[in-house]
């Protein structure tokens, strides 16, 4: 069998075409750099034989869990003091996506999503209670928001119920797509409250009686990730489970606004991973007497690619830096998820097309880099419903329907 090209990891990437990474302090650039180093040692020889039997491996968590990347971002829980920038949060995403995007989904589910929740939805009981293990990955989240028949209209169409009685909660309903979900020892669900019809937050322990998730089999992307349908039957969670800072669905929205440009950062990683991939692939096949790479119309598809990487790398510098000066805006997280996503779509593409025959291979990479777009393409948020939220923030209008 022929030996898949590696794609070419130096403490400066090729992609990095404008040097984004300089921006970071010197202090910031060693966290980044002993990341890619972890991901190229310790994740990138796991992730194709894991990809191709829809498995994570508790290597791989084990592996995650001794590298200290957790929690980074998040102020007295981290290993980093203080909290690191968000430019670097986002490259540290960008690193992960640029190796797979399903370990780069299974950790920002988990760092991201399910953190998220209870550091700012939990009152401080609640974050000394369950951070100090998630910080440390000892206890692994999941973020169970979409349902079956709701995904993009989940906030007025929310089915799973939440009932009082006494310092107990009753939870009813399922929830789907929900990553982590087979595992995870804390499980953060959305339910509506059938007494005043607000969305409210419940951390819902492992073994928990009722609650019962189903491995979602069949995905031609993201394979690593164990994605679950969710059943909730009379499960019981205490009053001291709600997270006491998630009164409405508002508040599930603003977690979102800062988890989306993490999705738009691990989008770029994508397609930095599959340009890579193609660029040393191109260098390296040899096709009527020379390297493919000398082709005009292999060298247009590589300059398109190295075009679009640029241009949302340098979107997502000022979106980090907006972020830190604490004065980013829905729209532009919005539009930073529908456009990189969109670019990635293209550049995978692109690259799979210089691979030809051999872009269908696992065993080259570039074909789990071009299935696992697709997913990314889609999830927290689609193109569409990012689309409308910046299309009523520059008109004034909105055109959503209901």
């Amino acid at each position: 069998m022929t030996t898949a090209p590696v794609a070419h990891l130096d403490d400066q990437l090729d992609a990095d075409f404008y040097l984004y990474e300089s921006l970071l302090p010197d202090e910031e650039r060693k966290i980044l750099l002993k990341a890619r180093t972890f991901l190229r040692d310790e994740v990138g020889p796991l992730v194709n034989d894991a990809w191709s039997k829809a498995e994570l491996p508790r290597e791989l968590i084990d592996r995650f869990r001794a590298s200290g990347l957790s929690a980074l971002a998040y102020e007295d829980y981290g290993e980093h003091r203080p909290a690191v920038s968000h430019l670097l949060s986002g490259m540290l995403a960008l690193e992960m996506g640029r190796v797979d995007a399903s370990c780069a989904t299974f950790f920002g589910v988990h760092n991201g999503l399910g953190f998220s929740s209870v550091y700012h939805g939990g009152d401080q009981e609640q974050r000394d209670r369950f951070l100090p293990a998630m910080a440390t990955m000892d206890k692994i989240s999941a973020f169970a928001l979409t349902e079956p028949d709701g995904g993009s209209d989940v906030s007025g169409g929310m089915r799973t119920t939440a009932r009082r009685e006494g310092d107990t909660w009753i939870l009813d309903g399922a929830k789907k797509w929900i990553g982590n979900a087979t595992f995870a020892d804390y499980v953060v669900v959305f339910a509506r409250d059938v007494d005043d019809d607000e969305v409210k937050a419940f951390v819902v322990e492992k073994g928990t009686p009722g609650f019962e998730p189903v491995k979602i089999e069949g995905k031609i992307a993201l394979r690593i990730v164990q994605n679950a349908e969710i059943t909730l039957t009379g499960v019981r969670v205490p009053e001291a489970n709600r997270l006491q800072h998630m009164k409405g669905f508002p508040d599930v929205a603003e977690i979102l606004r800062q988890t989306r440009s993490g999705v738009a950062w691990q989008a770029l990683g994508v397609m930095i991973g599959a340009y890579e991939l193609a660029l040393d692939y191109a260098k390296e096949r040899v096709a009527f007497g020379r390297p493919i790479a000398t082709f005009q119309l292999v060298q247009d598809l590589l300059v398109k690619s190295v075009g679009n990487i640029t241009a949302c790398w340098g979107m997502l510098v000022q979106l980090a830096r907006l972020q830190d000066q604490g004065i980013f805006r829905d729209e532009q997280s919005a539009l930073a998820k529908e456009y990189v996503a969109a670019r990635m779509r293209e550049v995978v593409g692109w690259a799979r097309e210089i691979f030809g025959g051999n872009g269908i291979l696992v065993d080259y990479d570039v074909a789990r880099f071009f299935s696992d777009a697709e997913a990314l393409y889609s999830y927290e948020g689609t193109h569409q419903m990012q689309t409308l939220i910046v299309g009523k923030s520059i008109t004034g209008h909105s055109a959503f329907v209901g």
